[in-house]
């Protein structure tokens, strides 16, 4: 053995050596299975922890101990059976001797501390395989031990072996009652069983005497702290000061461990109460913080009978001892003014959370009591602590006062129910505490004044903002409650803070962000406030069709409304801080509705959106924002804008209208031109401008040849510059130019976006958009895309902008879809397929009949290379998702196409020959049980079919009928009837109510033939009884869809089960 334990000791050297590279890696597979054969290696294992040189100390380095530890670890856990007799014994002679020999007479392994820990877990883990049935005795021979040795001079408890019990017994409580270790380890159910066993046997044996021995060993150490604090600290005395911390720390977690599991009548009793309250204002920051914990852990304890949990409340008395310290604590922390204690902090939130526990339990109390005493006394209770959980609110660390939001939460959620039940008026003790509360909401919502949002760390800045959210669902419960009273106290200070800012008075920043920020967030708080421009003004007299002509600067304006009134009138745009000026521009945006109401305020507020404060802002990040907030606000008062305001406008920003290209910076292996398209920059943003610039435009429409002028004088510019990039281009290396043709194509769709779509049908009277300028602006892109069409990028954009061109021109450029297409299909990328379909869909949506002649060319191509996907087998997850992706993109198109009434396409003298193929990929879309969301759309195809969906002599599709009585219907029954069909499944059910809508529209429009067809040939010759036939057919006849539909669902449930 001594030969084996040597080895074992030069390998755990070598491992621990990174300069032994030759045998390194032989040294870590050694030692692997010497642990992974620990049922043998054990003693070896334990001759290593626990040997000794002759002078005492200890034989084998901290390192091959420590190892020694994990092997013995690797034979205990997971071991539920006792252990042979022989075993038992060497295992408890050789720890109980190193006990003795290392925590009573040596020096606890003061040179290595992590071994303690490690050793206590050992230990733990022996406890638990040998208490029930060989080591009963384990607490009374380690309590033997913690007492003082009569052969030494020690007068209290053994430092060492008392920290020893508390580490076993905090790792005792962790292994059998901890959900949070449980959870996080693989169940098993012979570990719960154990473990529950040794929790059960624990309380009934030795759960008193633990309890005593951890409470005696923290009051004498609690006493040896106060007599050598009235003695001074001197060195040995600080020393001994220190050890008597430790002990008192370490015991009262300890006790917090178990509280939770053991009878509560033993750790609340009257002597620990008045002892753990002076241990929570002790001068030691662990010990408060320990015994914070220790009483959370006895207030949240569950108590079966409510008047039980009721008189723990009352012994403890935490709220008058909690009010107490929450004043202390405030004290202290004003005393220490800019002087950041975190530890000192960290006690307030230890309280905080105290504080929380104690009032979600005592609303628990006041939910859930089933006798009126108990509830009044919790209520009266909960009352007494309201004040002090604001106060704790209140505090100026985010942290701290986060602590109590679940209690709040509680308080509000049933204060809230109780308006519910109650017509009366608010009690007025409830009225004071949400004053109070709005009063501490309103202060906390505030920036810091010496903050900066700009230059803030993300994470805190991300801190803030979740604060600022927790804070207004604070104030949209209070709203809830009693809504006078947040309009009231939320009006008042931005109409405050605005009359003074617009009087001259000094308004700090954050004071004026909030008065912003409260008109921005007002509209969320008051959910149940009118929309629309009733939201801003007091004019419910206002006929419905004559909303739109109104005028309503005669109404008065509602309490949100006199608050934007203000905002604007205030001159609060001017502030001189960025971040009052941006919570401006969103408060403007997010309110379009105010400026219809109130059209004065209009001007005020473009002028700031378009000078330096704003559109011309020199940070770029601000100017970006702002192109979308001006975009915003532009289209939603678009008709109140005047033609030359319009013109106005776009001579104040043609500056803007160019195209800015960003490279980024890549990394070693990547594609500049692909990422610098991920990551444009500010040209992402810039396109809002573009559109900006189309609505302007459009609004010029009364006079065609103004509009058609402007429009040309914005893309003139955008045309040469692109006819320029677009010669600079002379392969693929040259990134800029290929970028800025991709810009230009993307801001030339936007500016078409701008303008009104296209109507169909067209309406008398209509004002065309200049359609000359678009036809140009079309002809351009699609001369870049025959020149370019090898680039992908360039094939992306040029879909984007037509898409845009087309909304906006109709069929003007239909001319223009065939070159289209060819270019677009020229060069052609498997990712670019679902794009493609969804922007023949687009085109089809727009174009309608006009879509036949390119659809006629596409169709038969686009089936064959469809199906030709679908046959192949999927490599991997990516591989199926975009498969996926691509069946819906097609059997959306092929839907379309019907919706449309382009089913001639099918067999047109091009593609007749197709169409047999086509409806038998569709049958098998049918047949795929484990795609629900194909079935479901491949049944709708057929149920839009003109065969299907026409008259009994419609002929489009000829032959098409014969397909849904022989393949269709047969093939919908037998899904139904499949053993992997589970109608329990949401979307498998919607395949049923699919075939059941394909089944009633069939019936409805084939008439008489298809009652025939399911009366005498398809249902009998399934082997369906005549009388079920008779009731099917009738019902499917004469229900409604949704009556039918339910009457189908039960019918097949019904089937399934008797089969």
């Amino acid at each position: 053995m001594e030969q084996e334990l040597n080895q074992v000791v030069q390998a755990i050297a070598i491992a621990s050596d990174p300069s032994q590279v030759a045998l390194h890696q032989q040294a870590l597979q050694f030692l692997s299975t010497v642990q992974q054969n620990a049922e043998n290696t054990w003693r070896l294992a334990l001759a290593v922890f626990v040997e000794t040189n002759p002078n005492g100390s200890r034989k084998h380095a901290a390192q091959a101990r420590f190892y020694a530890l994990r092997v013995l670890d690797e034979f205990l856990d997971n071991r539920f059976e006792p252990l042979d007799d022989d075993s038992f014994q060497t295992l408890r002679q050789g720890l109980v001797t190193y006990i003795q020999s290392e925590y009573i007479y040596g020096s606890a392994e003061m040179d290595a501390s992590f071994l303690r820990n490690k050793f206590a877990h050992t230990l733990t883990l022996f406890f638990l395989c040998t208490y029930m049935d060989q080591w009963p005795t384990f607490f009374t021979d380690l309590f033997t031990l913690i007492r003082p040795a009569e052969s030494t001079s020690q007068t209290t408890y053994n430092q060492h072996v008392s920290l020893l019990f508390f580490h076993i017994v905090l790792e005792i409580s962790g292994e059998v009652a901890d959900q949070m270790i449980k959870s996080a380890r693989q169940f098993s159910q012979a570990r719960q069983a154990r473990d529950a066993r040794v929790r059960d046997a624990v309380r009934d044996r030795d759960a008193g005497r633990i309890n005593e021995a951890v409470l005696t060993i923290v009051a004498d150490g609690a006493e040896r702290m106060t007599a050598l604090r009235k003695a001074g600290t001197a060195s040995a005395g600080s020393r001994e000061l220190d050890g008597a911390v430790e002990v008192v720390d370490w015991g009262v977690r300890t006790f917090a461990s178990y509280v939770g599991w053991i009878d509560i009548n033993l750790t609340v009793t009257p002597t620990t109460v008045p002892l753990l309250f002076s241990l929570l204002s002790d001068l030691s920051l662990a010990i408060r913080l320990a015994t914070s914990a220790a009483l959370l852990r006895i207030t949240s304890k569950g108590l079966k009978e409510p008047g039980d949990k009721l008189q723990l409340i009352k012994v403890l008395s935490l709220g008058q001892v909690l009010d107490a310290l929450e004043a202390k604590t405030r004290l202290e922390q004003a005393t220490r003014e800019s002087d950041v204690d975190e530890g000192e902090e960290s006690y307030r939130e230890a309280l905080g959370r105290l504080l929380n526990v104690l009032g979600l339990e005592l609303c628990k109390l006041v939910e859930e009591a089933t006798t009126d005493d108990v509830r009044s006394e919790a209520s009266q209770l909960l009352d007494q602590i309201l004040p002090v959980m604001l106060r704790f609110m209140a505090d100026e660390y985010d942290d701290t006062a986060s602590t109590v939001f679940p209690f709040l939460q509680n308080v509000l959620s049933n204060y809230k129910r109780g308006r519910k039940t109650s017509s009366e008026p608010l009690e007025e003790s409830k009225r004071t505490f949400l004053t109070s509360l709005l009063r501490v909401v309103l202060q906390k919502l505030k920036w810091e004044e010496d903050s900066d949002p700009d230059d803030m760390d993300e994470d805190d800045k991300a801190a803030f903002e979740d604060l600022r959210k927790d804070l207004r669902t604070f104030t949209d419960s209070t709203h809830v409650i009693e809504p006078s009273l947040v309009t009231d106290a939320v009006r008042t200070l931005v109409l405050n803070t605005f009359t003074a800012y617009r009087n001259g008075a000094t308004v700090k920043w954050n004071d004026a962000e909030l008065a912003v920020y409260l008109v921005y967030s007002f509209g969320e708080i008051n959910k149940s406030g009118s929309k629309g421009r009733a939201a801003f003004c007091l004019s419910s007299s206002v006929a419905k069709e004559k909303r739109k002509e109104a005028d309503y600067s005669e109404y008065p304006l509602t309490p949100h409304g006199e608050m934007l009134y203000a905002m604007i009138e205030s001159g609060i745009s001017a502030y001189p801080h960025k971040t009052v000026v941006m919570q401006f521009f969103e408060a403007a945006a997010r309110y379009g509705d105010f400026f219809k109401v109130r059209k004065e305020c209009i001007m005020p507020t473009l002028q700031a959106m378009m000078d330096a404060r704003g559109l011309h802002n020199p940070e770029s990040n601000m100017r970006a924002r702002v192109f979308y907030l001006f975009q915003r606000f532009i289209r939603e008062d678009r008709n109140e804008i005047s033609p030359e305001l319009a013109v106005s406008l776009i001579e104040g920003m043609r500056d803007l209208l160019t195209v800015q290209v960003e490279l980024p910076e890549i990394e070693e292996g990547q594609d500049l031109l692909s990422e610098a398209i991920t990551n444009p920059g500010i040209f992402d943003s810039q396109l809002y401008i573009f559109e900006t610039a189309g609505i302007l435009v459009s609004l010029l429409y009364k006079t065609p040849g103004q509009a058609s002028a402007f429009l040309l004088s914005i893309v003139k510019p955008l045309l040469e510059d692109l006819s320029a990039s677009l010669q600079a281009v002379k392969g693929a290396g040259d990134v800029v130019p290929i970028l800025k043709v991709h810009h230009i194509i993307m801001a030339l769709g936007n500016v078409a976006k701008g303008f009104p779509d296209y109507p169909s049908p067209v309406p008398e009277g209509y004002i065309s958009p200049p359609l000359e300028v678009f036809t140009e602006i079309a002809q351009a892109i699609l001369v870049c895309l025959e020149a370019m069409n090898i680039f992908k990028v360039i094939r992306d954009a040029t879909r984007f902008a037509f898409a845009r061109i087309i909304g906006t021109t109709g069929p003007t450029i239909t001319h223009l879809i065939p070159p289209l297409m060819a270019n677009l299909l020229a060069h052609f990328e498997p990712s670019e397929l679902v794009d493609f379909m969804n922007f023949i869909g687009l085109l089809i949506h727009k174009l309608q009949d006009d879509m036949f002649s390119v659809l006629d060319q596409l169709i038969g191509p686009l089936n064959a290379h469809i199906t030709g996907l679908l046959v192949q087998p999927a490599n991997g997850t990516d591989d199926e998702l975009a498969r996926a992706d691509t069946k819906k993109a097609y059997l959306a198109l092929l839907n379309q196409i019907l919706t449309s009434k382009l089913q001639g396409i099918f067999t047109s003298e091009r593609n007749n020959t197709q169409l047999e193929g086509l409806l038998a990929t569709m049958r098998q879309l049918v047949e795929d049980v484990s795609d629900p969301a194909s079935q479901k759309a491949a049944l709708s195809f057929f149920g839009r079919s003109p065969a299907v969906n026409g008259d009994a002599q419609t002929q489009t599709l000829p032959g098409f009928e014969r397909f849904i009585y022989e393949a269709v219907i047969p093939t919908a029954f037998a899904i139904l009837s499949s053993p992997q069909y589970n109608i329990k499944d949401g979307q498998m059910l919607t395949v049923l109510h699919e075939i059941a809508h394909l089944l009633q529209t069939v019936l409805k429009t084939r008439g008489e033939e298809a009652f025939n067809f399911f009366g005498n040939v398809f249902l009998p010759s399934q082997g369906w009884p005549a009388d079920t036939i008779v009731d099917f057919t009738t019902k499917l006849r004469d229900l409604e869809p949704k009556a039918f539909r339910k009457y189908f669902a039960d019918f097949v449930r019904a089937s399934r089960a008797g089969s």
